[in-house]
């Protein structure tokens, strides 16, 4: 334990890195499989980093995030599960409604958003509880209408992203698997193409701005690697098995965050 407490990266205690990637594993193994891993990784930089700017934190978990979500983008990319005729478009249309969702976010006071989402997120999870079934087929449905979703989803929970962001991933495999009529495999691979595009921006962003401890950030990226390798290769084996209780497990969490946040909002300032 004493050569633990010597080493350090960053300046930050070997053990402090190392349970910092525990965390991060767990985080993008649930994020592989339903969306919603910040709601894990973000508070364990936060815990690590201590008393530091949150933007530090922030900074940082975007290394691993965007590194650990090719991993898993490729994973459903390689097993033919990313529809790109309704996708590529939609990349950019969430990233237009993240930017927005960030210009709202600085003229309106977050803790409206709070509040609506614990009257929102009880709703969600319980229509998730009553969908016994999450298809592993496709359903029935005009292509044109399923674009129309798809597109108006990606505007409007990357406006939530831009605004506010956890469960983000989570949000938009709910409604494509039950408003676009989507199978759970091809649901996942086409949040994970937005969610990279998304992460990568973010990451960019922040290391322009310095924001970033790069070394303790490429090495929770291994974890980060690891957890979303996992992760995708169970969600593209089991589909809705694996999936469904994993929606449930994050709109648990996520509703536990914005409770935290309204209660001790000195934790996540």
């Amino acid at each position: 334990m004493h050569l633990l407490t010597d080493i350090t990266l960053n300046g930050f205690p070997l053990w402090v890195v190392a349970l910092l990637c525990v965390g991060v594993f767990f985080a993008s193994f649930m994020d592989a499989i339903a969306g919603g891993g910040g709601i894990i990784s973000v508070p364990s930089h936060l815990i690590a980093f201590g008393n530091l700017p949150t933007p530090y934190a922030l900074g940082t978990n975007k290394v691993s995030a965007a590194i650990g979500t090719v991993f898993s983008t490729v994973r459903f990319i390689q097993n033919g599960y990313v529809n790109w005729r309704l996708f590529a478009p939609a990349i950019f249309i969430a990233l237009a409604g993240s930017a927005g969702g960030t210009w709202l976010q600085h003229r309106t006071p977050d803790i409206v958003l709070k509040y609506l989402l614990l009257v929102v997120l009880p709703v969600v999870a319980c229509i998730t509880l009553r969908t016994r079934a999450w298809p592993d087929e496709p359903g029935e449905i005009d292509p044109k209408k399923q674009t129309a979703i798809v597109w108006a989803a990606a505007l409007v929970i990357g406006a939530y992203d831009g605004y506010y962001g956890p469960g983000t991933g989570t949000f938009l495999m709910i409604i494509f698997i039950r408003l676009a009529k989507m199978d759970t495999r091809h649901a996942a691979g086409g949040v994970k193409i937005i969610n990279l595009s998304s992460n990568v921006g973010s990451l960019v962003t922040q290391l322009a701005s310095g924001y970033v401890y790069l070394g303790i950030g490429l090495t929770a990226a291994v974890a980060s690697i690891a957890g979303h390798y996992i992760g995708a290769g169970l969600a593209i084996k089991n589909g809705s098995r694996i999936v469904r209780p994993a929606v449930v497990v994050v709109l648990i969490l996520l509703t536990i965050k914005v409770v935290s946040e309204l209660l001790f909002p000195s934790f996540w300032a």
